[in-house]
């Protein structure tokens, strides 16, 4: 009986640092970007099912989605060889096919993989709508350097009405790395590219890579977070980040500079890891950020509960006076707190003397 009162206790506790985030996420777009590999491997399949906890917690999901993987192996069948040029495909008539029949292959087992319903999971009685269609406008890559890429394309435009539209409707939107041309043309895109113009356009509130691992310092430790400056001078010192994450890496960049507020880095090799990173503190991977996650700024009073979550402990050990909620609400305005990913993490006071250019620095937690 014990045991399962702890595992209550744990339940409510677990659930009361999640509700926040289910209030903070309610009605905002989040632009998923994968490459064709977590199809290729069968890790999609768990995935579908932590995209439908998602959709079921009122977030807006677009899917963005990559096929290299399967072009490789379409051209593999008809004895093509693949050609790129500093990392991009070079698409010529054979190469777009080998898109189309990949994409077309694709997608339909993304839709067999978000429809399936499974019994005692999180699947189980789960209604997931998909929509896909012709969302990007794209425009050929050219010629570049004397190559020509030839159907290999550029987004020019995202048909930001149609995919609201479909988002109000409570579908989930899945966009694939193929745009159209206004005359009819069909060009081979950058799933990175594609995923960050989505973002940008739509305004969605996050943008997250599932990657082979998220960002690691030299010795291996988990990089939990970034700004866009700090990410870019870790890419400049070449320190050992894999080409996946590189490559992710600086989309991300590109994303937070062009107003996306947050871009994450997940590994989809680890069970659950984006629901870790969405719904904990602490998270699974590594976020990006144009300026970074803590600030310093003066208390409002709607910081107060914050602050004394903070005091309280020093107060009962004698660490510091203790100041009541009625104190802490008449002098809140000579409070300052220190704001890590919208929680109050460290706080101080600080009173003047009537005379003199000095001060009490008080309250410090």
């Amino acid at each position: 009986m014990s045991a399962q009162k702890d595992n209550d206790l744990a339940f409510v506790k677990w659930f009361r640092s999640v509700a926040p985030y289910f209030h903070a996420f309610r009605g905002k777009t989040f632009v998923i970007a994968f490459g064709g590999e977590v199809v290729a491997d069968g890790k999609f399949s768990v995935l579908a099912h932590d995209i439908n906890l998602l959709q079921a917690a009122g977030i807006r999901i677009v899917l963005v989605h990559g096929s290299r993987p399967q072009i490789e192996m379409q051209l593999r069948q008809r004895r093509a060889k693949a050609v790129y040029k500093d990392g991009l495909r070079i698409t010529n008539a054979v190469a777009l096919e080998c898109v189309k029949e990949a994409v077309g292959l694709l997608r339909v087992e993304i839709d067999a993989l978000l429809s399936q319903g499974l019994p005692n999971s999180p699947m189980a009685g789960a209604a997931i709508n998909t929509v896909s269609g012709n969302f990007i406008t794209a425009q050929p890559h050219g010629i570049r350097e004397g190559v020509d890429f030839q159907y290999t394309g550029l987004v020019r435009k995202v048909d930001v009405s149609a995919i609201n539209a479909c988002l109000d409707g409570n579908n989930i939107v899945i966009i694939s790395n193929v745009g159209y041309s206004p005359t009819g043309e069909v060009f081979n895109l950058s799933m990175e590219d594609v995923a960050v113009a989505a973002a940008r356009s739509l305004g969605a509130a996050k943008i997250l890579f599932l990657t082979d691992e998220p960002v690691r310092a030299a010795d291996g430790t988990l990089i939990t977070e970034l700004s866009a400056d700090d990410a870019e001078a870790l890419i400049g010192q070449k320190s050992g980040l894999t080409d996946d994450t590189r490559l992710y890496l600086t989309h991300a960049i590109e994303a937070v500079r062009a107003g996306v507020p947050r871009a994450h880095l997940v590994s989809h090799r680890v069970d659950g890891a984006l629901l870790i990173e969405l719904f904990t503190h602490d998270g699974s991977g590594s976020v990006v950020t144009a300026k970074g996650l803590e600030k310093l700024r003066p208390a409002t009073i709607d910081d107060v509960g914050g602050i004394l979550k903070l005091i309280e402990p020093l107060e009962a050990d004698g660490t510091l006076v203790y100041r009541g909620r009625e104190l802490l609400e008449r002098e809140v305005s000579r409070f300052f707190v220190v704001e890590h990913d919208g929680m109050i993490v460290g706080c101080a006071a600080l009173y003047p003397f009537p005379k003199g250019r000095t001060a009490e620095l008080a309250a410090v937690a």
